[in-house]
């Protein structure tokens, strides 16, 4: 069995073990979603190469607003985090991207590095909104207020939707 092979037998038995619903595109392309809690689903895709396995995983959409502000974040967030960094792709939308030799996949590091992809998309997720969406979700908040809708998705941002201040992001 090559090393591309064992990796691609180890990411299956990982997928299957922790009950993740996947798609294998190609052989050694898996696409799956992984279950968060400000971000409720994060969509994930793993690339077995020939040498390593690439995890690509979106987080945002590009910002409406404050672009350097977002980016900034991001790349102090980057200092902080294991096996993965936020990049952009050509269309400004955000990812998590990293990559790790075949010879260290086992289920014990996927574990570690889906966990990571996980931990962050979930809790950068309402900061990079505040910074670059902070616009548009001050204009769906008060059109839901206005017309009695339910705001219970908002409820994150309350803080400063119902201040004058504009929201200023320290996670």
């Amino acid at each position: 069995m090559t090393t591309r092979d064992a990796a691609a037998a180890t990411v299956r038995a990982w997928l299957s073990s922790n009950d993740i619903e996947v798609e294998e595109s190609a052989e050694g392309v898996f696409s799956f979603s992984l279950p968060g809690e400000k971000k409720l689903q994060t969509p994930v895709r793993l690339d077995i190469g020939a040498h390593a396995l690439g995890v690509h995983a979106f987080v945002c959409r590009n910002p409406d607003e404050n672009h350097e502000r977002v980016w900034r974040w991001l790349l102090e967030r980057n200092l902080r985090m294991y096996a993965v960094s936020f990049a952009v792709d050509r269309l400004g939308d955000i990812y998590l991207d990293g990559r790790l030799p075949l010879r260290s996949v086992d289920e014990t590091e996927l574990d570690r590095l889906l966990g990571s992809v996980l931990t962050y998309a979930d809790e950068s997720f309402n900061a990079i909104l505040e910074l670059g969406f902070a616009s548009s979700i001050r204009k769906e908040w008060e059109w839901r207020k206005l017309r009695g809708e339910s705001t219970a998705n908002l409820e994150a941002f309350r803080g400063w939707l119902e201040s004058d201040h504009e929201p200023v992001s320290e996670n």
